[in-house]
């Protein structure tokens, strides 16, 4: 059993990594904004927080094994693209004070490579609607991320459609490249499969510091 922080715990993709880790039992602290979104369970922890307040994040992480960030600040609020860029390096920072040992982020699509040298970002598949969301994840993966070697990090890109769905098992883990099925020609993943493959790495890790991506 694993003491885990679970940022984003309300979110879409924050739930379902929540139901896995508690299906297996390990004791989750989960940081949200509000708690009264949380259903008591045996093993949760709520904890309401803000992720800019870095000090105080750090401090409700001491004592974990790891965290799991699945932060986002929803796609439909304005200002996504500042809270990203602002916020994800206090949530490393965060991370990196309290001790804990390992940082697991819920990562995004865009800076998977779709053919040699493009990134999705750049290949005018993404909406411009969600842009504000998407790139500065992927400069944070980029820019930051990759920089930094005083804690055991991994990002885990989803496939291309991140969508709800069963919890199969039956899926592949990549590097660099988005997974695309050869069946349908279409990168997805379920959030329920994903959350399964994220709680895999929690228990047995098999990537340290890099990025790694899951599709059908």
């Amino acid at each position: 059993m694993a003491h885990v922080v679970l940022i984003g715990a309300t979110g879409t993709v924050g739930r379902a990594i929540l139901k896995e880790l508690l299906g297996r039992g390990h004791k989750v602290k989960a940081v949200v904004r509000d708690v009264s979104k949380l259903q008591k369970s045996p093993g949760l922890e709520a904890v309401s927080l803000d992720v800019a307040e870095e000090k105080e994040l750090a401090a409700a992480e001491k004592g974990a094994d790891a965290v799991i960030s699945a932060y986002n600040p929803g796609w439909a609020n304005p200002e996504i693209g500042r809270l990203i860029k602002e916020n994800y390096p206090k949530i490393l920072e965060a991370a990196k004070a309290s001790g804990a040992g390992r940082l697991l982020i819920v990562g995004g699509a865009g800076t998977l490579f779709c053919a040699p040298g493009l990134r999705v970002v750049d290949s005018g598949a993404i909406p411009e609607a969600i842009m504000d969301g998407v790139r500065p994840l992927g400069d944070f993966y980029l820019n930051t991320l990759r920089e930094e070697k005083d804690i055991d990090w991994v990002f885990f890109s989803p496939a291309g459609q991140f969508e709800e769905g069963a919890r199969t098992g039956a899926y592949r883990l990549g590097g660099d490249d988005l997974i695309v099925d050869p069946k349908t020609g279409t990168s997805h993943i379920s959030y329920a499969d994903y959350a399964k493959a994220m709680v895999d790495e929690l228990e047995q890790p098999a990537h340290h510091r890099e990025r790694f991506t899951i599709g059908y």
